[in-house]
């Protein structure tokens, strides 16, 4: 087989490999507008703009979340992001909705109606990006291993960054630009919203912005 053949047939086979890694995968926001998605917990705002969706901070805001109005049990969810390095903000997943005040978790303390709360990747410019935070309910990570050099790099600050998030059972995984980040086994949350995160910010900062783009999904049978 001479090289040329080679190189053609090793082509192929990349392209053939994206093409079934690509395989049913959807959008999950039209890149046009927000139908599908509803604010909730705080007063941040969110628009489409260039096919992105971009959450700006409100000042005196708690965390705010433009959560989809589906729920989701098992899938695959990849999307690119970039970040103000001053905010910090993160992705819902399988994560619920507070029904009323007062309203408490089984693993957490009381919350107000609407409030969010469950499991959040990480997004930030501080070496957490990609870990697995328990919003507004046992408030810690879910990941416990060590972060190392590699993963705490994973995320480049002023850039768009490739995210990769795998639920499966009780299993969830995640990737940052193609590095393992979080390995989670946590039978707490089966299935719930997802919710792209503008963090709260303090009075007299801000604004910051954070934006999403690319977002897919794929879920099993679908």
């Amino acid at each position: 087989m001479t090289r040329r053949l080679m190189l053609i047939l090793a082509a192929i086979l990349s392209i053939a490999t994206a093409l079934a890694q690509g395989e049913g995968f959807r959008p999950l926001f039209d890149g046009k507008t927000l139908t599908g998605f509803t604010i909730r917990s705080g007063t941040a705002t969110y628009k489409v703009e260039d096919g992105a969706i971009v959450g700006t901070t409100a000042e005196g805001s708690g965390n705010t979340f433009l959560t989809t109005d589906k729920e989701y049990g098992d899938f695959e969810l990849t999307f690119e992001v970039k970040v103000d390095n001053a905010l910090n903000s993160g992705v819902q997943i399988r994560s619920h909705v507070a029904p009323e005040n007062g309203f408490q978790p089984k693993l957490g303390g009381k919350l107000p109606k609407d409030r969010l709360y469950g499991p959040q990747v990480e997004i930030s410019t501080d070496g957490m990006a990609g870990r697995i935070y328990d919003e507004a309910r046992r408030g810690r990570w879910l990941d416990t291993k060590e972060p190392t050099a590699e993963t705490k790099g994973a995320f480049k600050k002023g850039e768009w960054n490739q995210y990769r998030v795998l639920a499966q059972g009780d299993r969830i995984q995640t990737w940052v630009n193609g590095i393992p980040i979080a390995d989670v086994r946590d039978g707490e949350d089966t299935k719930g919203h997802i919710g792209l995160q503008v963090h709260g910010i303090a009075r007299g900062t801000g604004p910051f912005q954070v934006r999403w783009k690319n977002l897919m999904i794929r879920e099993p049978g679908r």
